[in-house]
């Protein structure tokens, strides 16, 4: 097995691990959304194109990449829209064997986040899908797509800055709770890979004490600390 086909095979499951934290609870009622993002139910039939193709559905990915693709090109304005089309099109190097194609689905993938995240301005700060600031849920799925990444593609410490901007900043106290754990648990999880106990348990134990859709996966991951 090529180190390539290994490699993307990992961004996979982390990637599944991120969509499983956002998706044990964020199935929640949408707030207002602003005349600019896609409605409500458009954006939940494309995340759950998206969390099937994370979830190990190779059957899904060129559906999520093209219907993702498709409501940015919509809403160009959007970042979260064009974070998420960013990060599925990365898992299309799931669906090749060509490694030139992997690299050329991954560097597409990359392009569109750099994008969305460059596009990100103050008013961007506000609620958007599932009453998660949109400034805050683009970041997010960046972080996660790049700390999935290959080491060849340079993208960890940008992915851990991303993930700790997400974790310290201020609009997280009035994201929904299902958001906040995510990125909670993510954050613990890092912390683990760095083998920094104390900041995984200080993670896992605000999680856990939260009340959050994923404070049982910390749980039983504190007991292993």
């Amino acid at each position: 097995m090529s180190t390539a086909f290994t490699a993307f095979t990992a961004l996979r499951s982390v990637l599944a691990l991120q969509a499983a934290a956002l998706a044990a609870g964020l199935l929640i009622a949408a707030a207002p959304l602003p005349a600019t993002a896609a409605d409500a139910s458009t954006f939940a039939a494309a995340m759950n194109e998206f969390n099937r193709a994370v979830g190990g559905e190779e059957a899904a990915i060129e559906a999520a990449a093209e219907r993702l693709a498709r409501l940015s090109a919509a809403e160009p304005a959007d970042p979260v829209l064009r974070a998420y089309a960013g990060s599925a099109a990365t898992l299309r190097a799931r669906t090749t064997l060509l490694p030139w194609k992997k690299m050329s689905h991954a560097e597409d993938g990359l392009a569109l986040l750099d994008k969305a995240l460059a596009q990100l301005a103050p008013a961007h700060d506000a609620p958007l899908y599932r009453g998660v600031p949109a400034s805050l849920e683009a970041r997010f799925t960046a972080a996660g797509t790049f700390l999935a990444l290959p080491g060849m593609f340079n993208r960890r410490e940008r992915g851990l800055k991303l993930l700790q901007e997400v974790a310290t900043s201020p609009l997280l106290d009035s994201a929904p709770l299902p958001f906040k754990g995510a990125v909670w648990l993510r954050a613990g999880q890092e912390a683990l890979k760095a083998d920094d106990k104390a900041a995984a348990r200080d993670w896992f134990g605000k999680l856990v004490a939260s009340g959050a859709p994923q404070a049982a996966d910390a749980q039983a991951r504190l007991k292993d600390l």
